[in-house]
């Protein structure tokens, strides 16, 4: 398709120790997000999907409208961040999933967010 929006995600992870607690099977991770639109149009971030696995397998879906409250529009050339956070039982997982867009025929599609890893520093090789 001529015009099929073009956006790239990139995401960024790190260990909380501050509130984390080990002891207590607690491993507190951010991650900031960075959403590019590379596209010819305006595009609309509406809604998400998670899929977080820990290192026990155990595995947690989320879904929800837009991020962190916002759905926001991201123009041509233009990107949107945000910073997020997730919470294990183990000291290293991954997430991955989708987000829903809207582009400006108001045709949805999904963008695939790439497998990240969710890790104490000391555990990355």
């Amino acid at each position: 398709m001529l015009n099929q929006p073009r956006v790239v995600v990139q995401v960024q992870s790190v260990y909380i120790e501050a509130q984390s607690i080990p002891e207590e099977q607690r491993y507190v991770f951010a991650y900031t997000v960075t959403v590019r639109n590379l596209g010819r149009f305006s595009v609309q971030l509406v809604g998400r999907y998670w899929l977080i696995t820990n290192s026990n397998g155990q595995k947690t879906e989320v879904q929800g409208e837009g991020v962190v409250g916002e759905q926001p529009v991201i123009a041509p050339g233009e990107e949107f961040h945000y910073t997020s956070g997730a919470i294990l039982e183990t000291p290293m997982g991954t997430m991955e999933g989708y987000y829903l867009m809207v582009d400006h025929q108001n045709q949805s599609f999904n963008v695939d967010i790439p497998v990240f890893r969710l890790s104490l520093p000391t555990l990355i090789n």
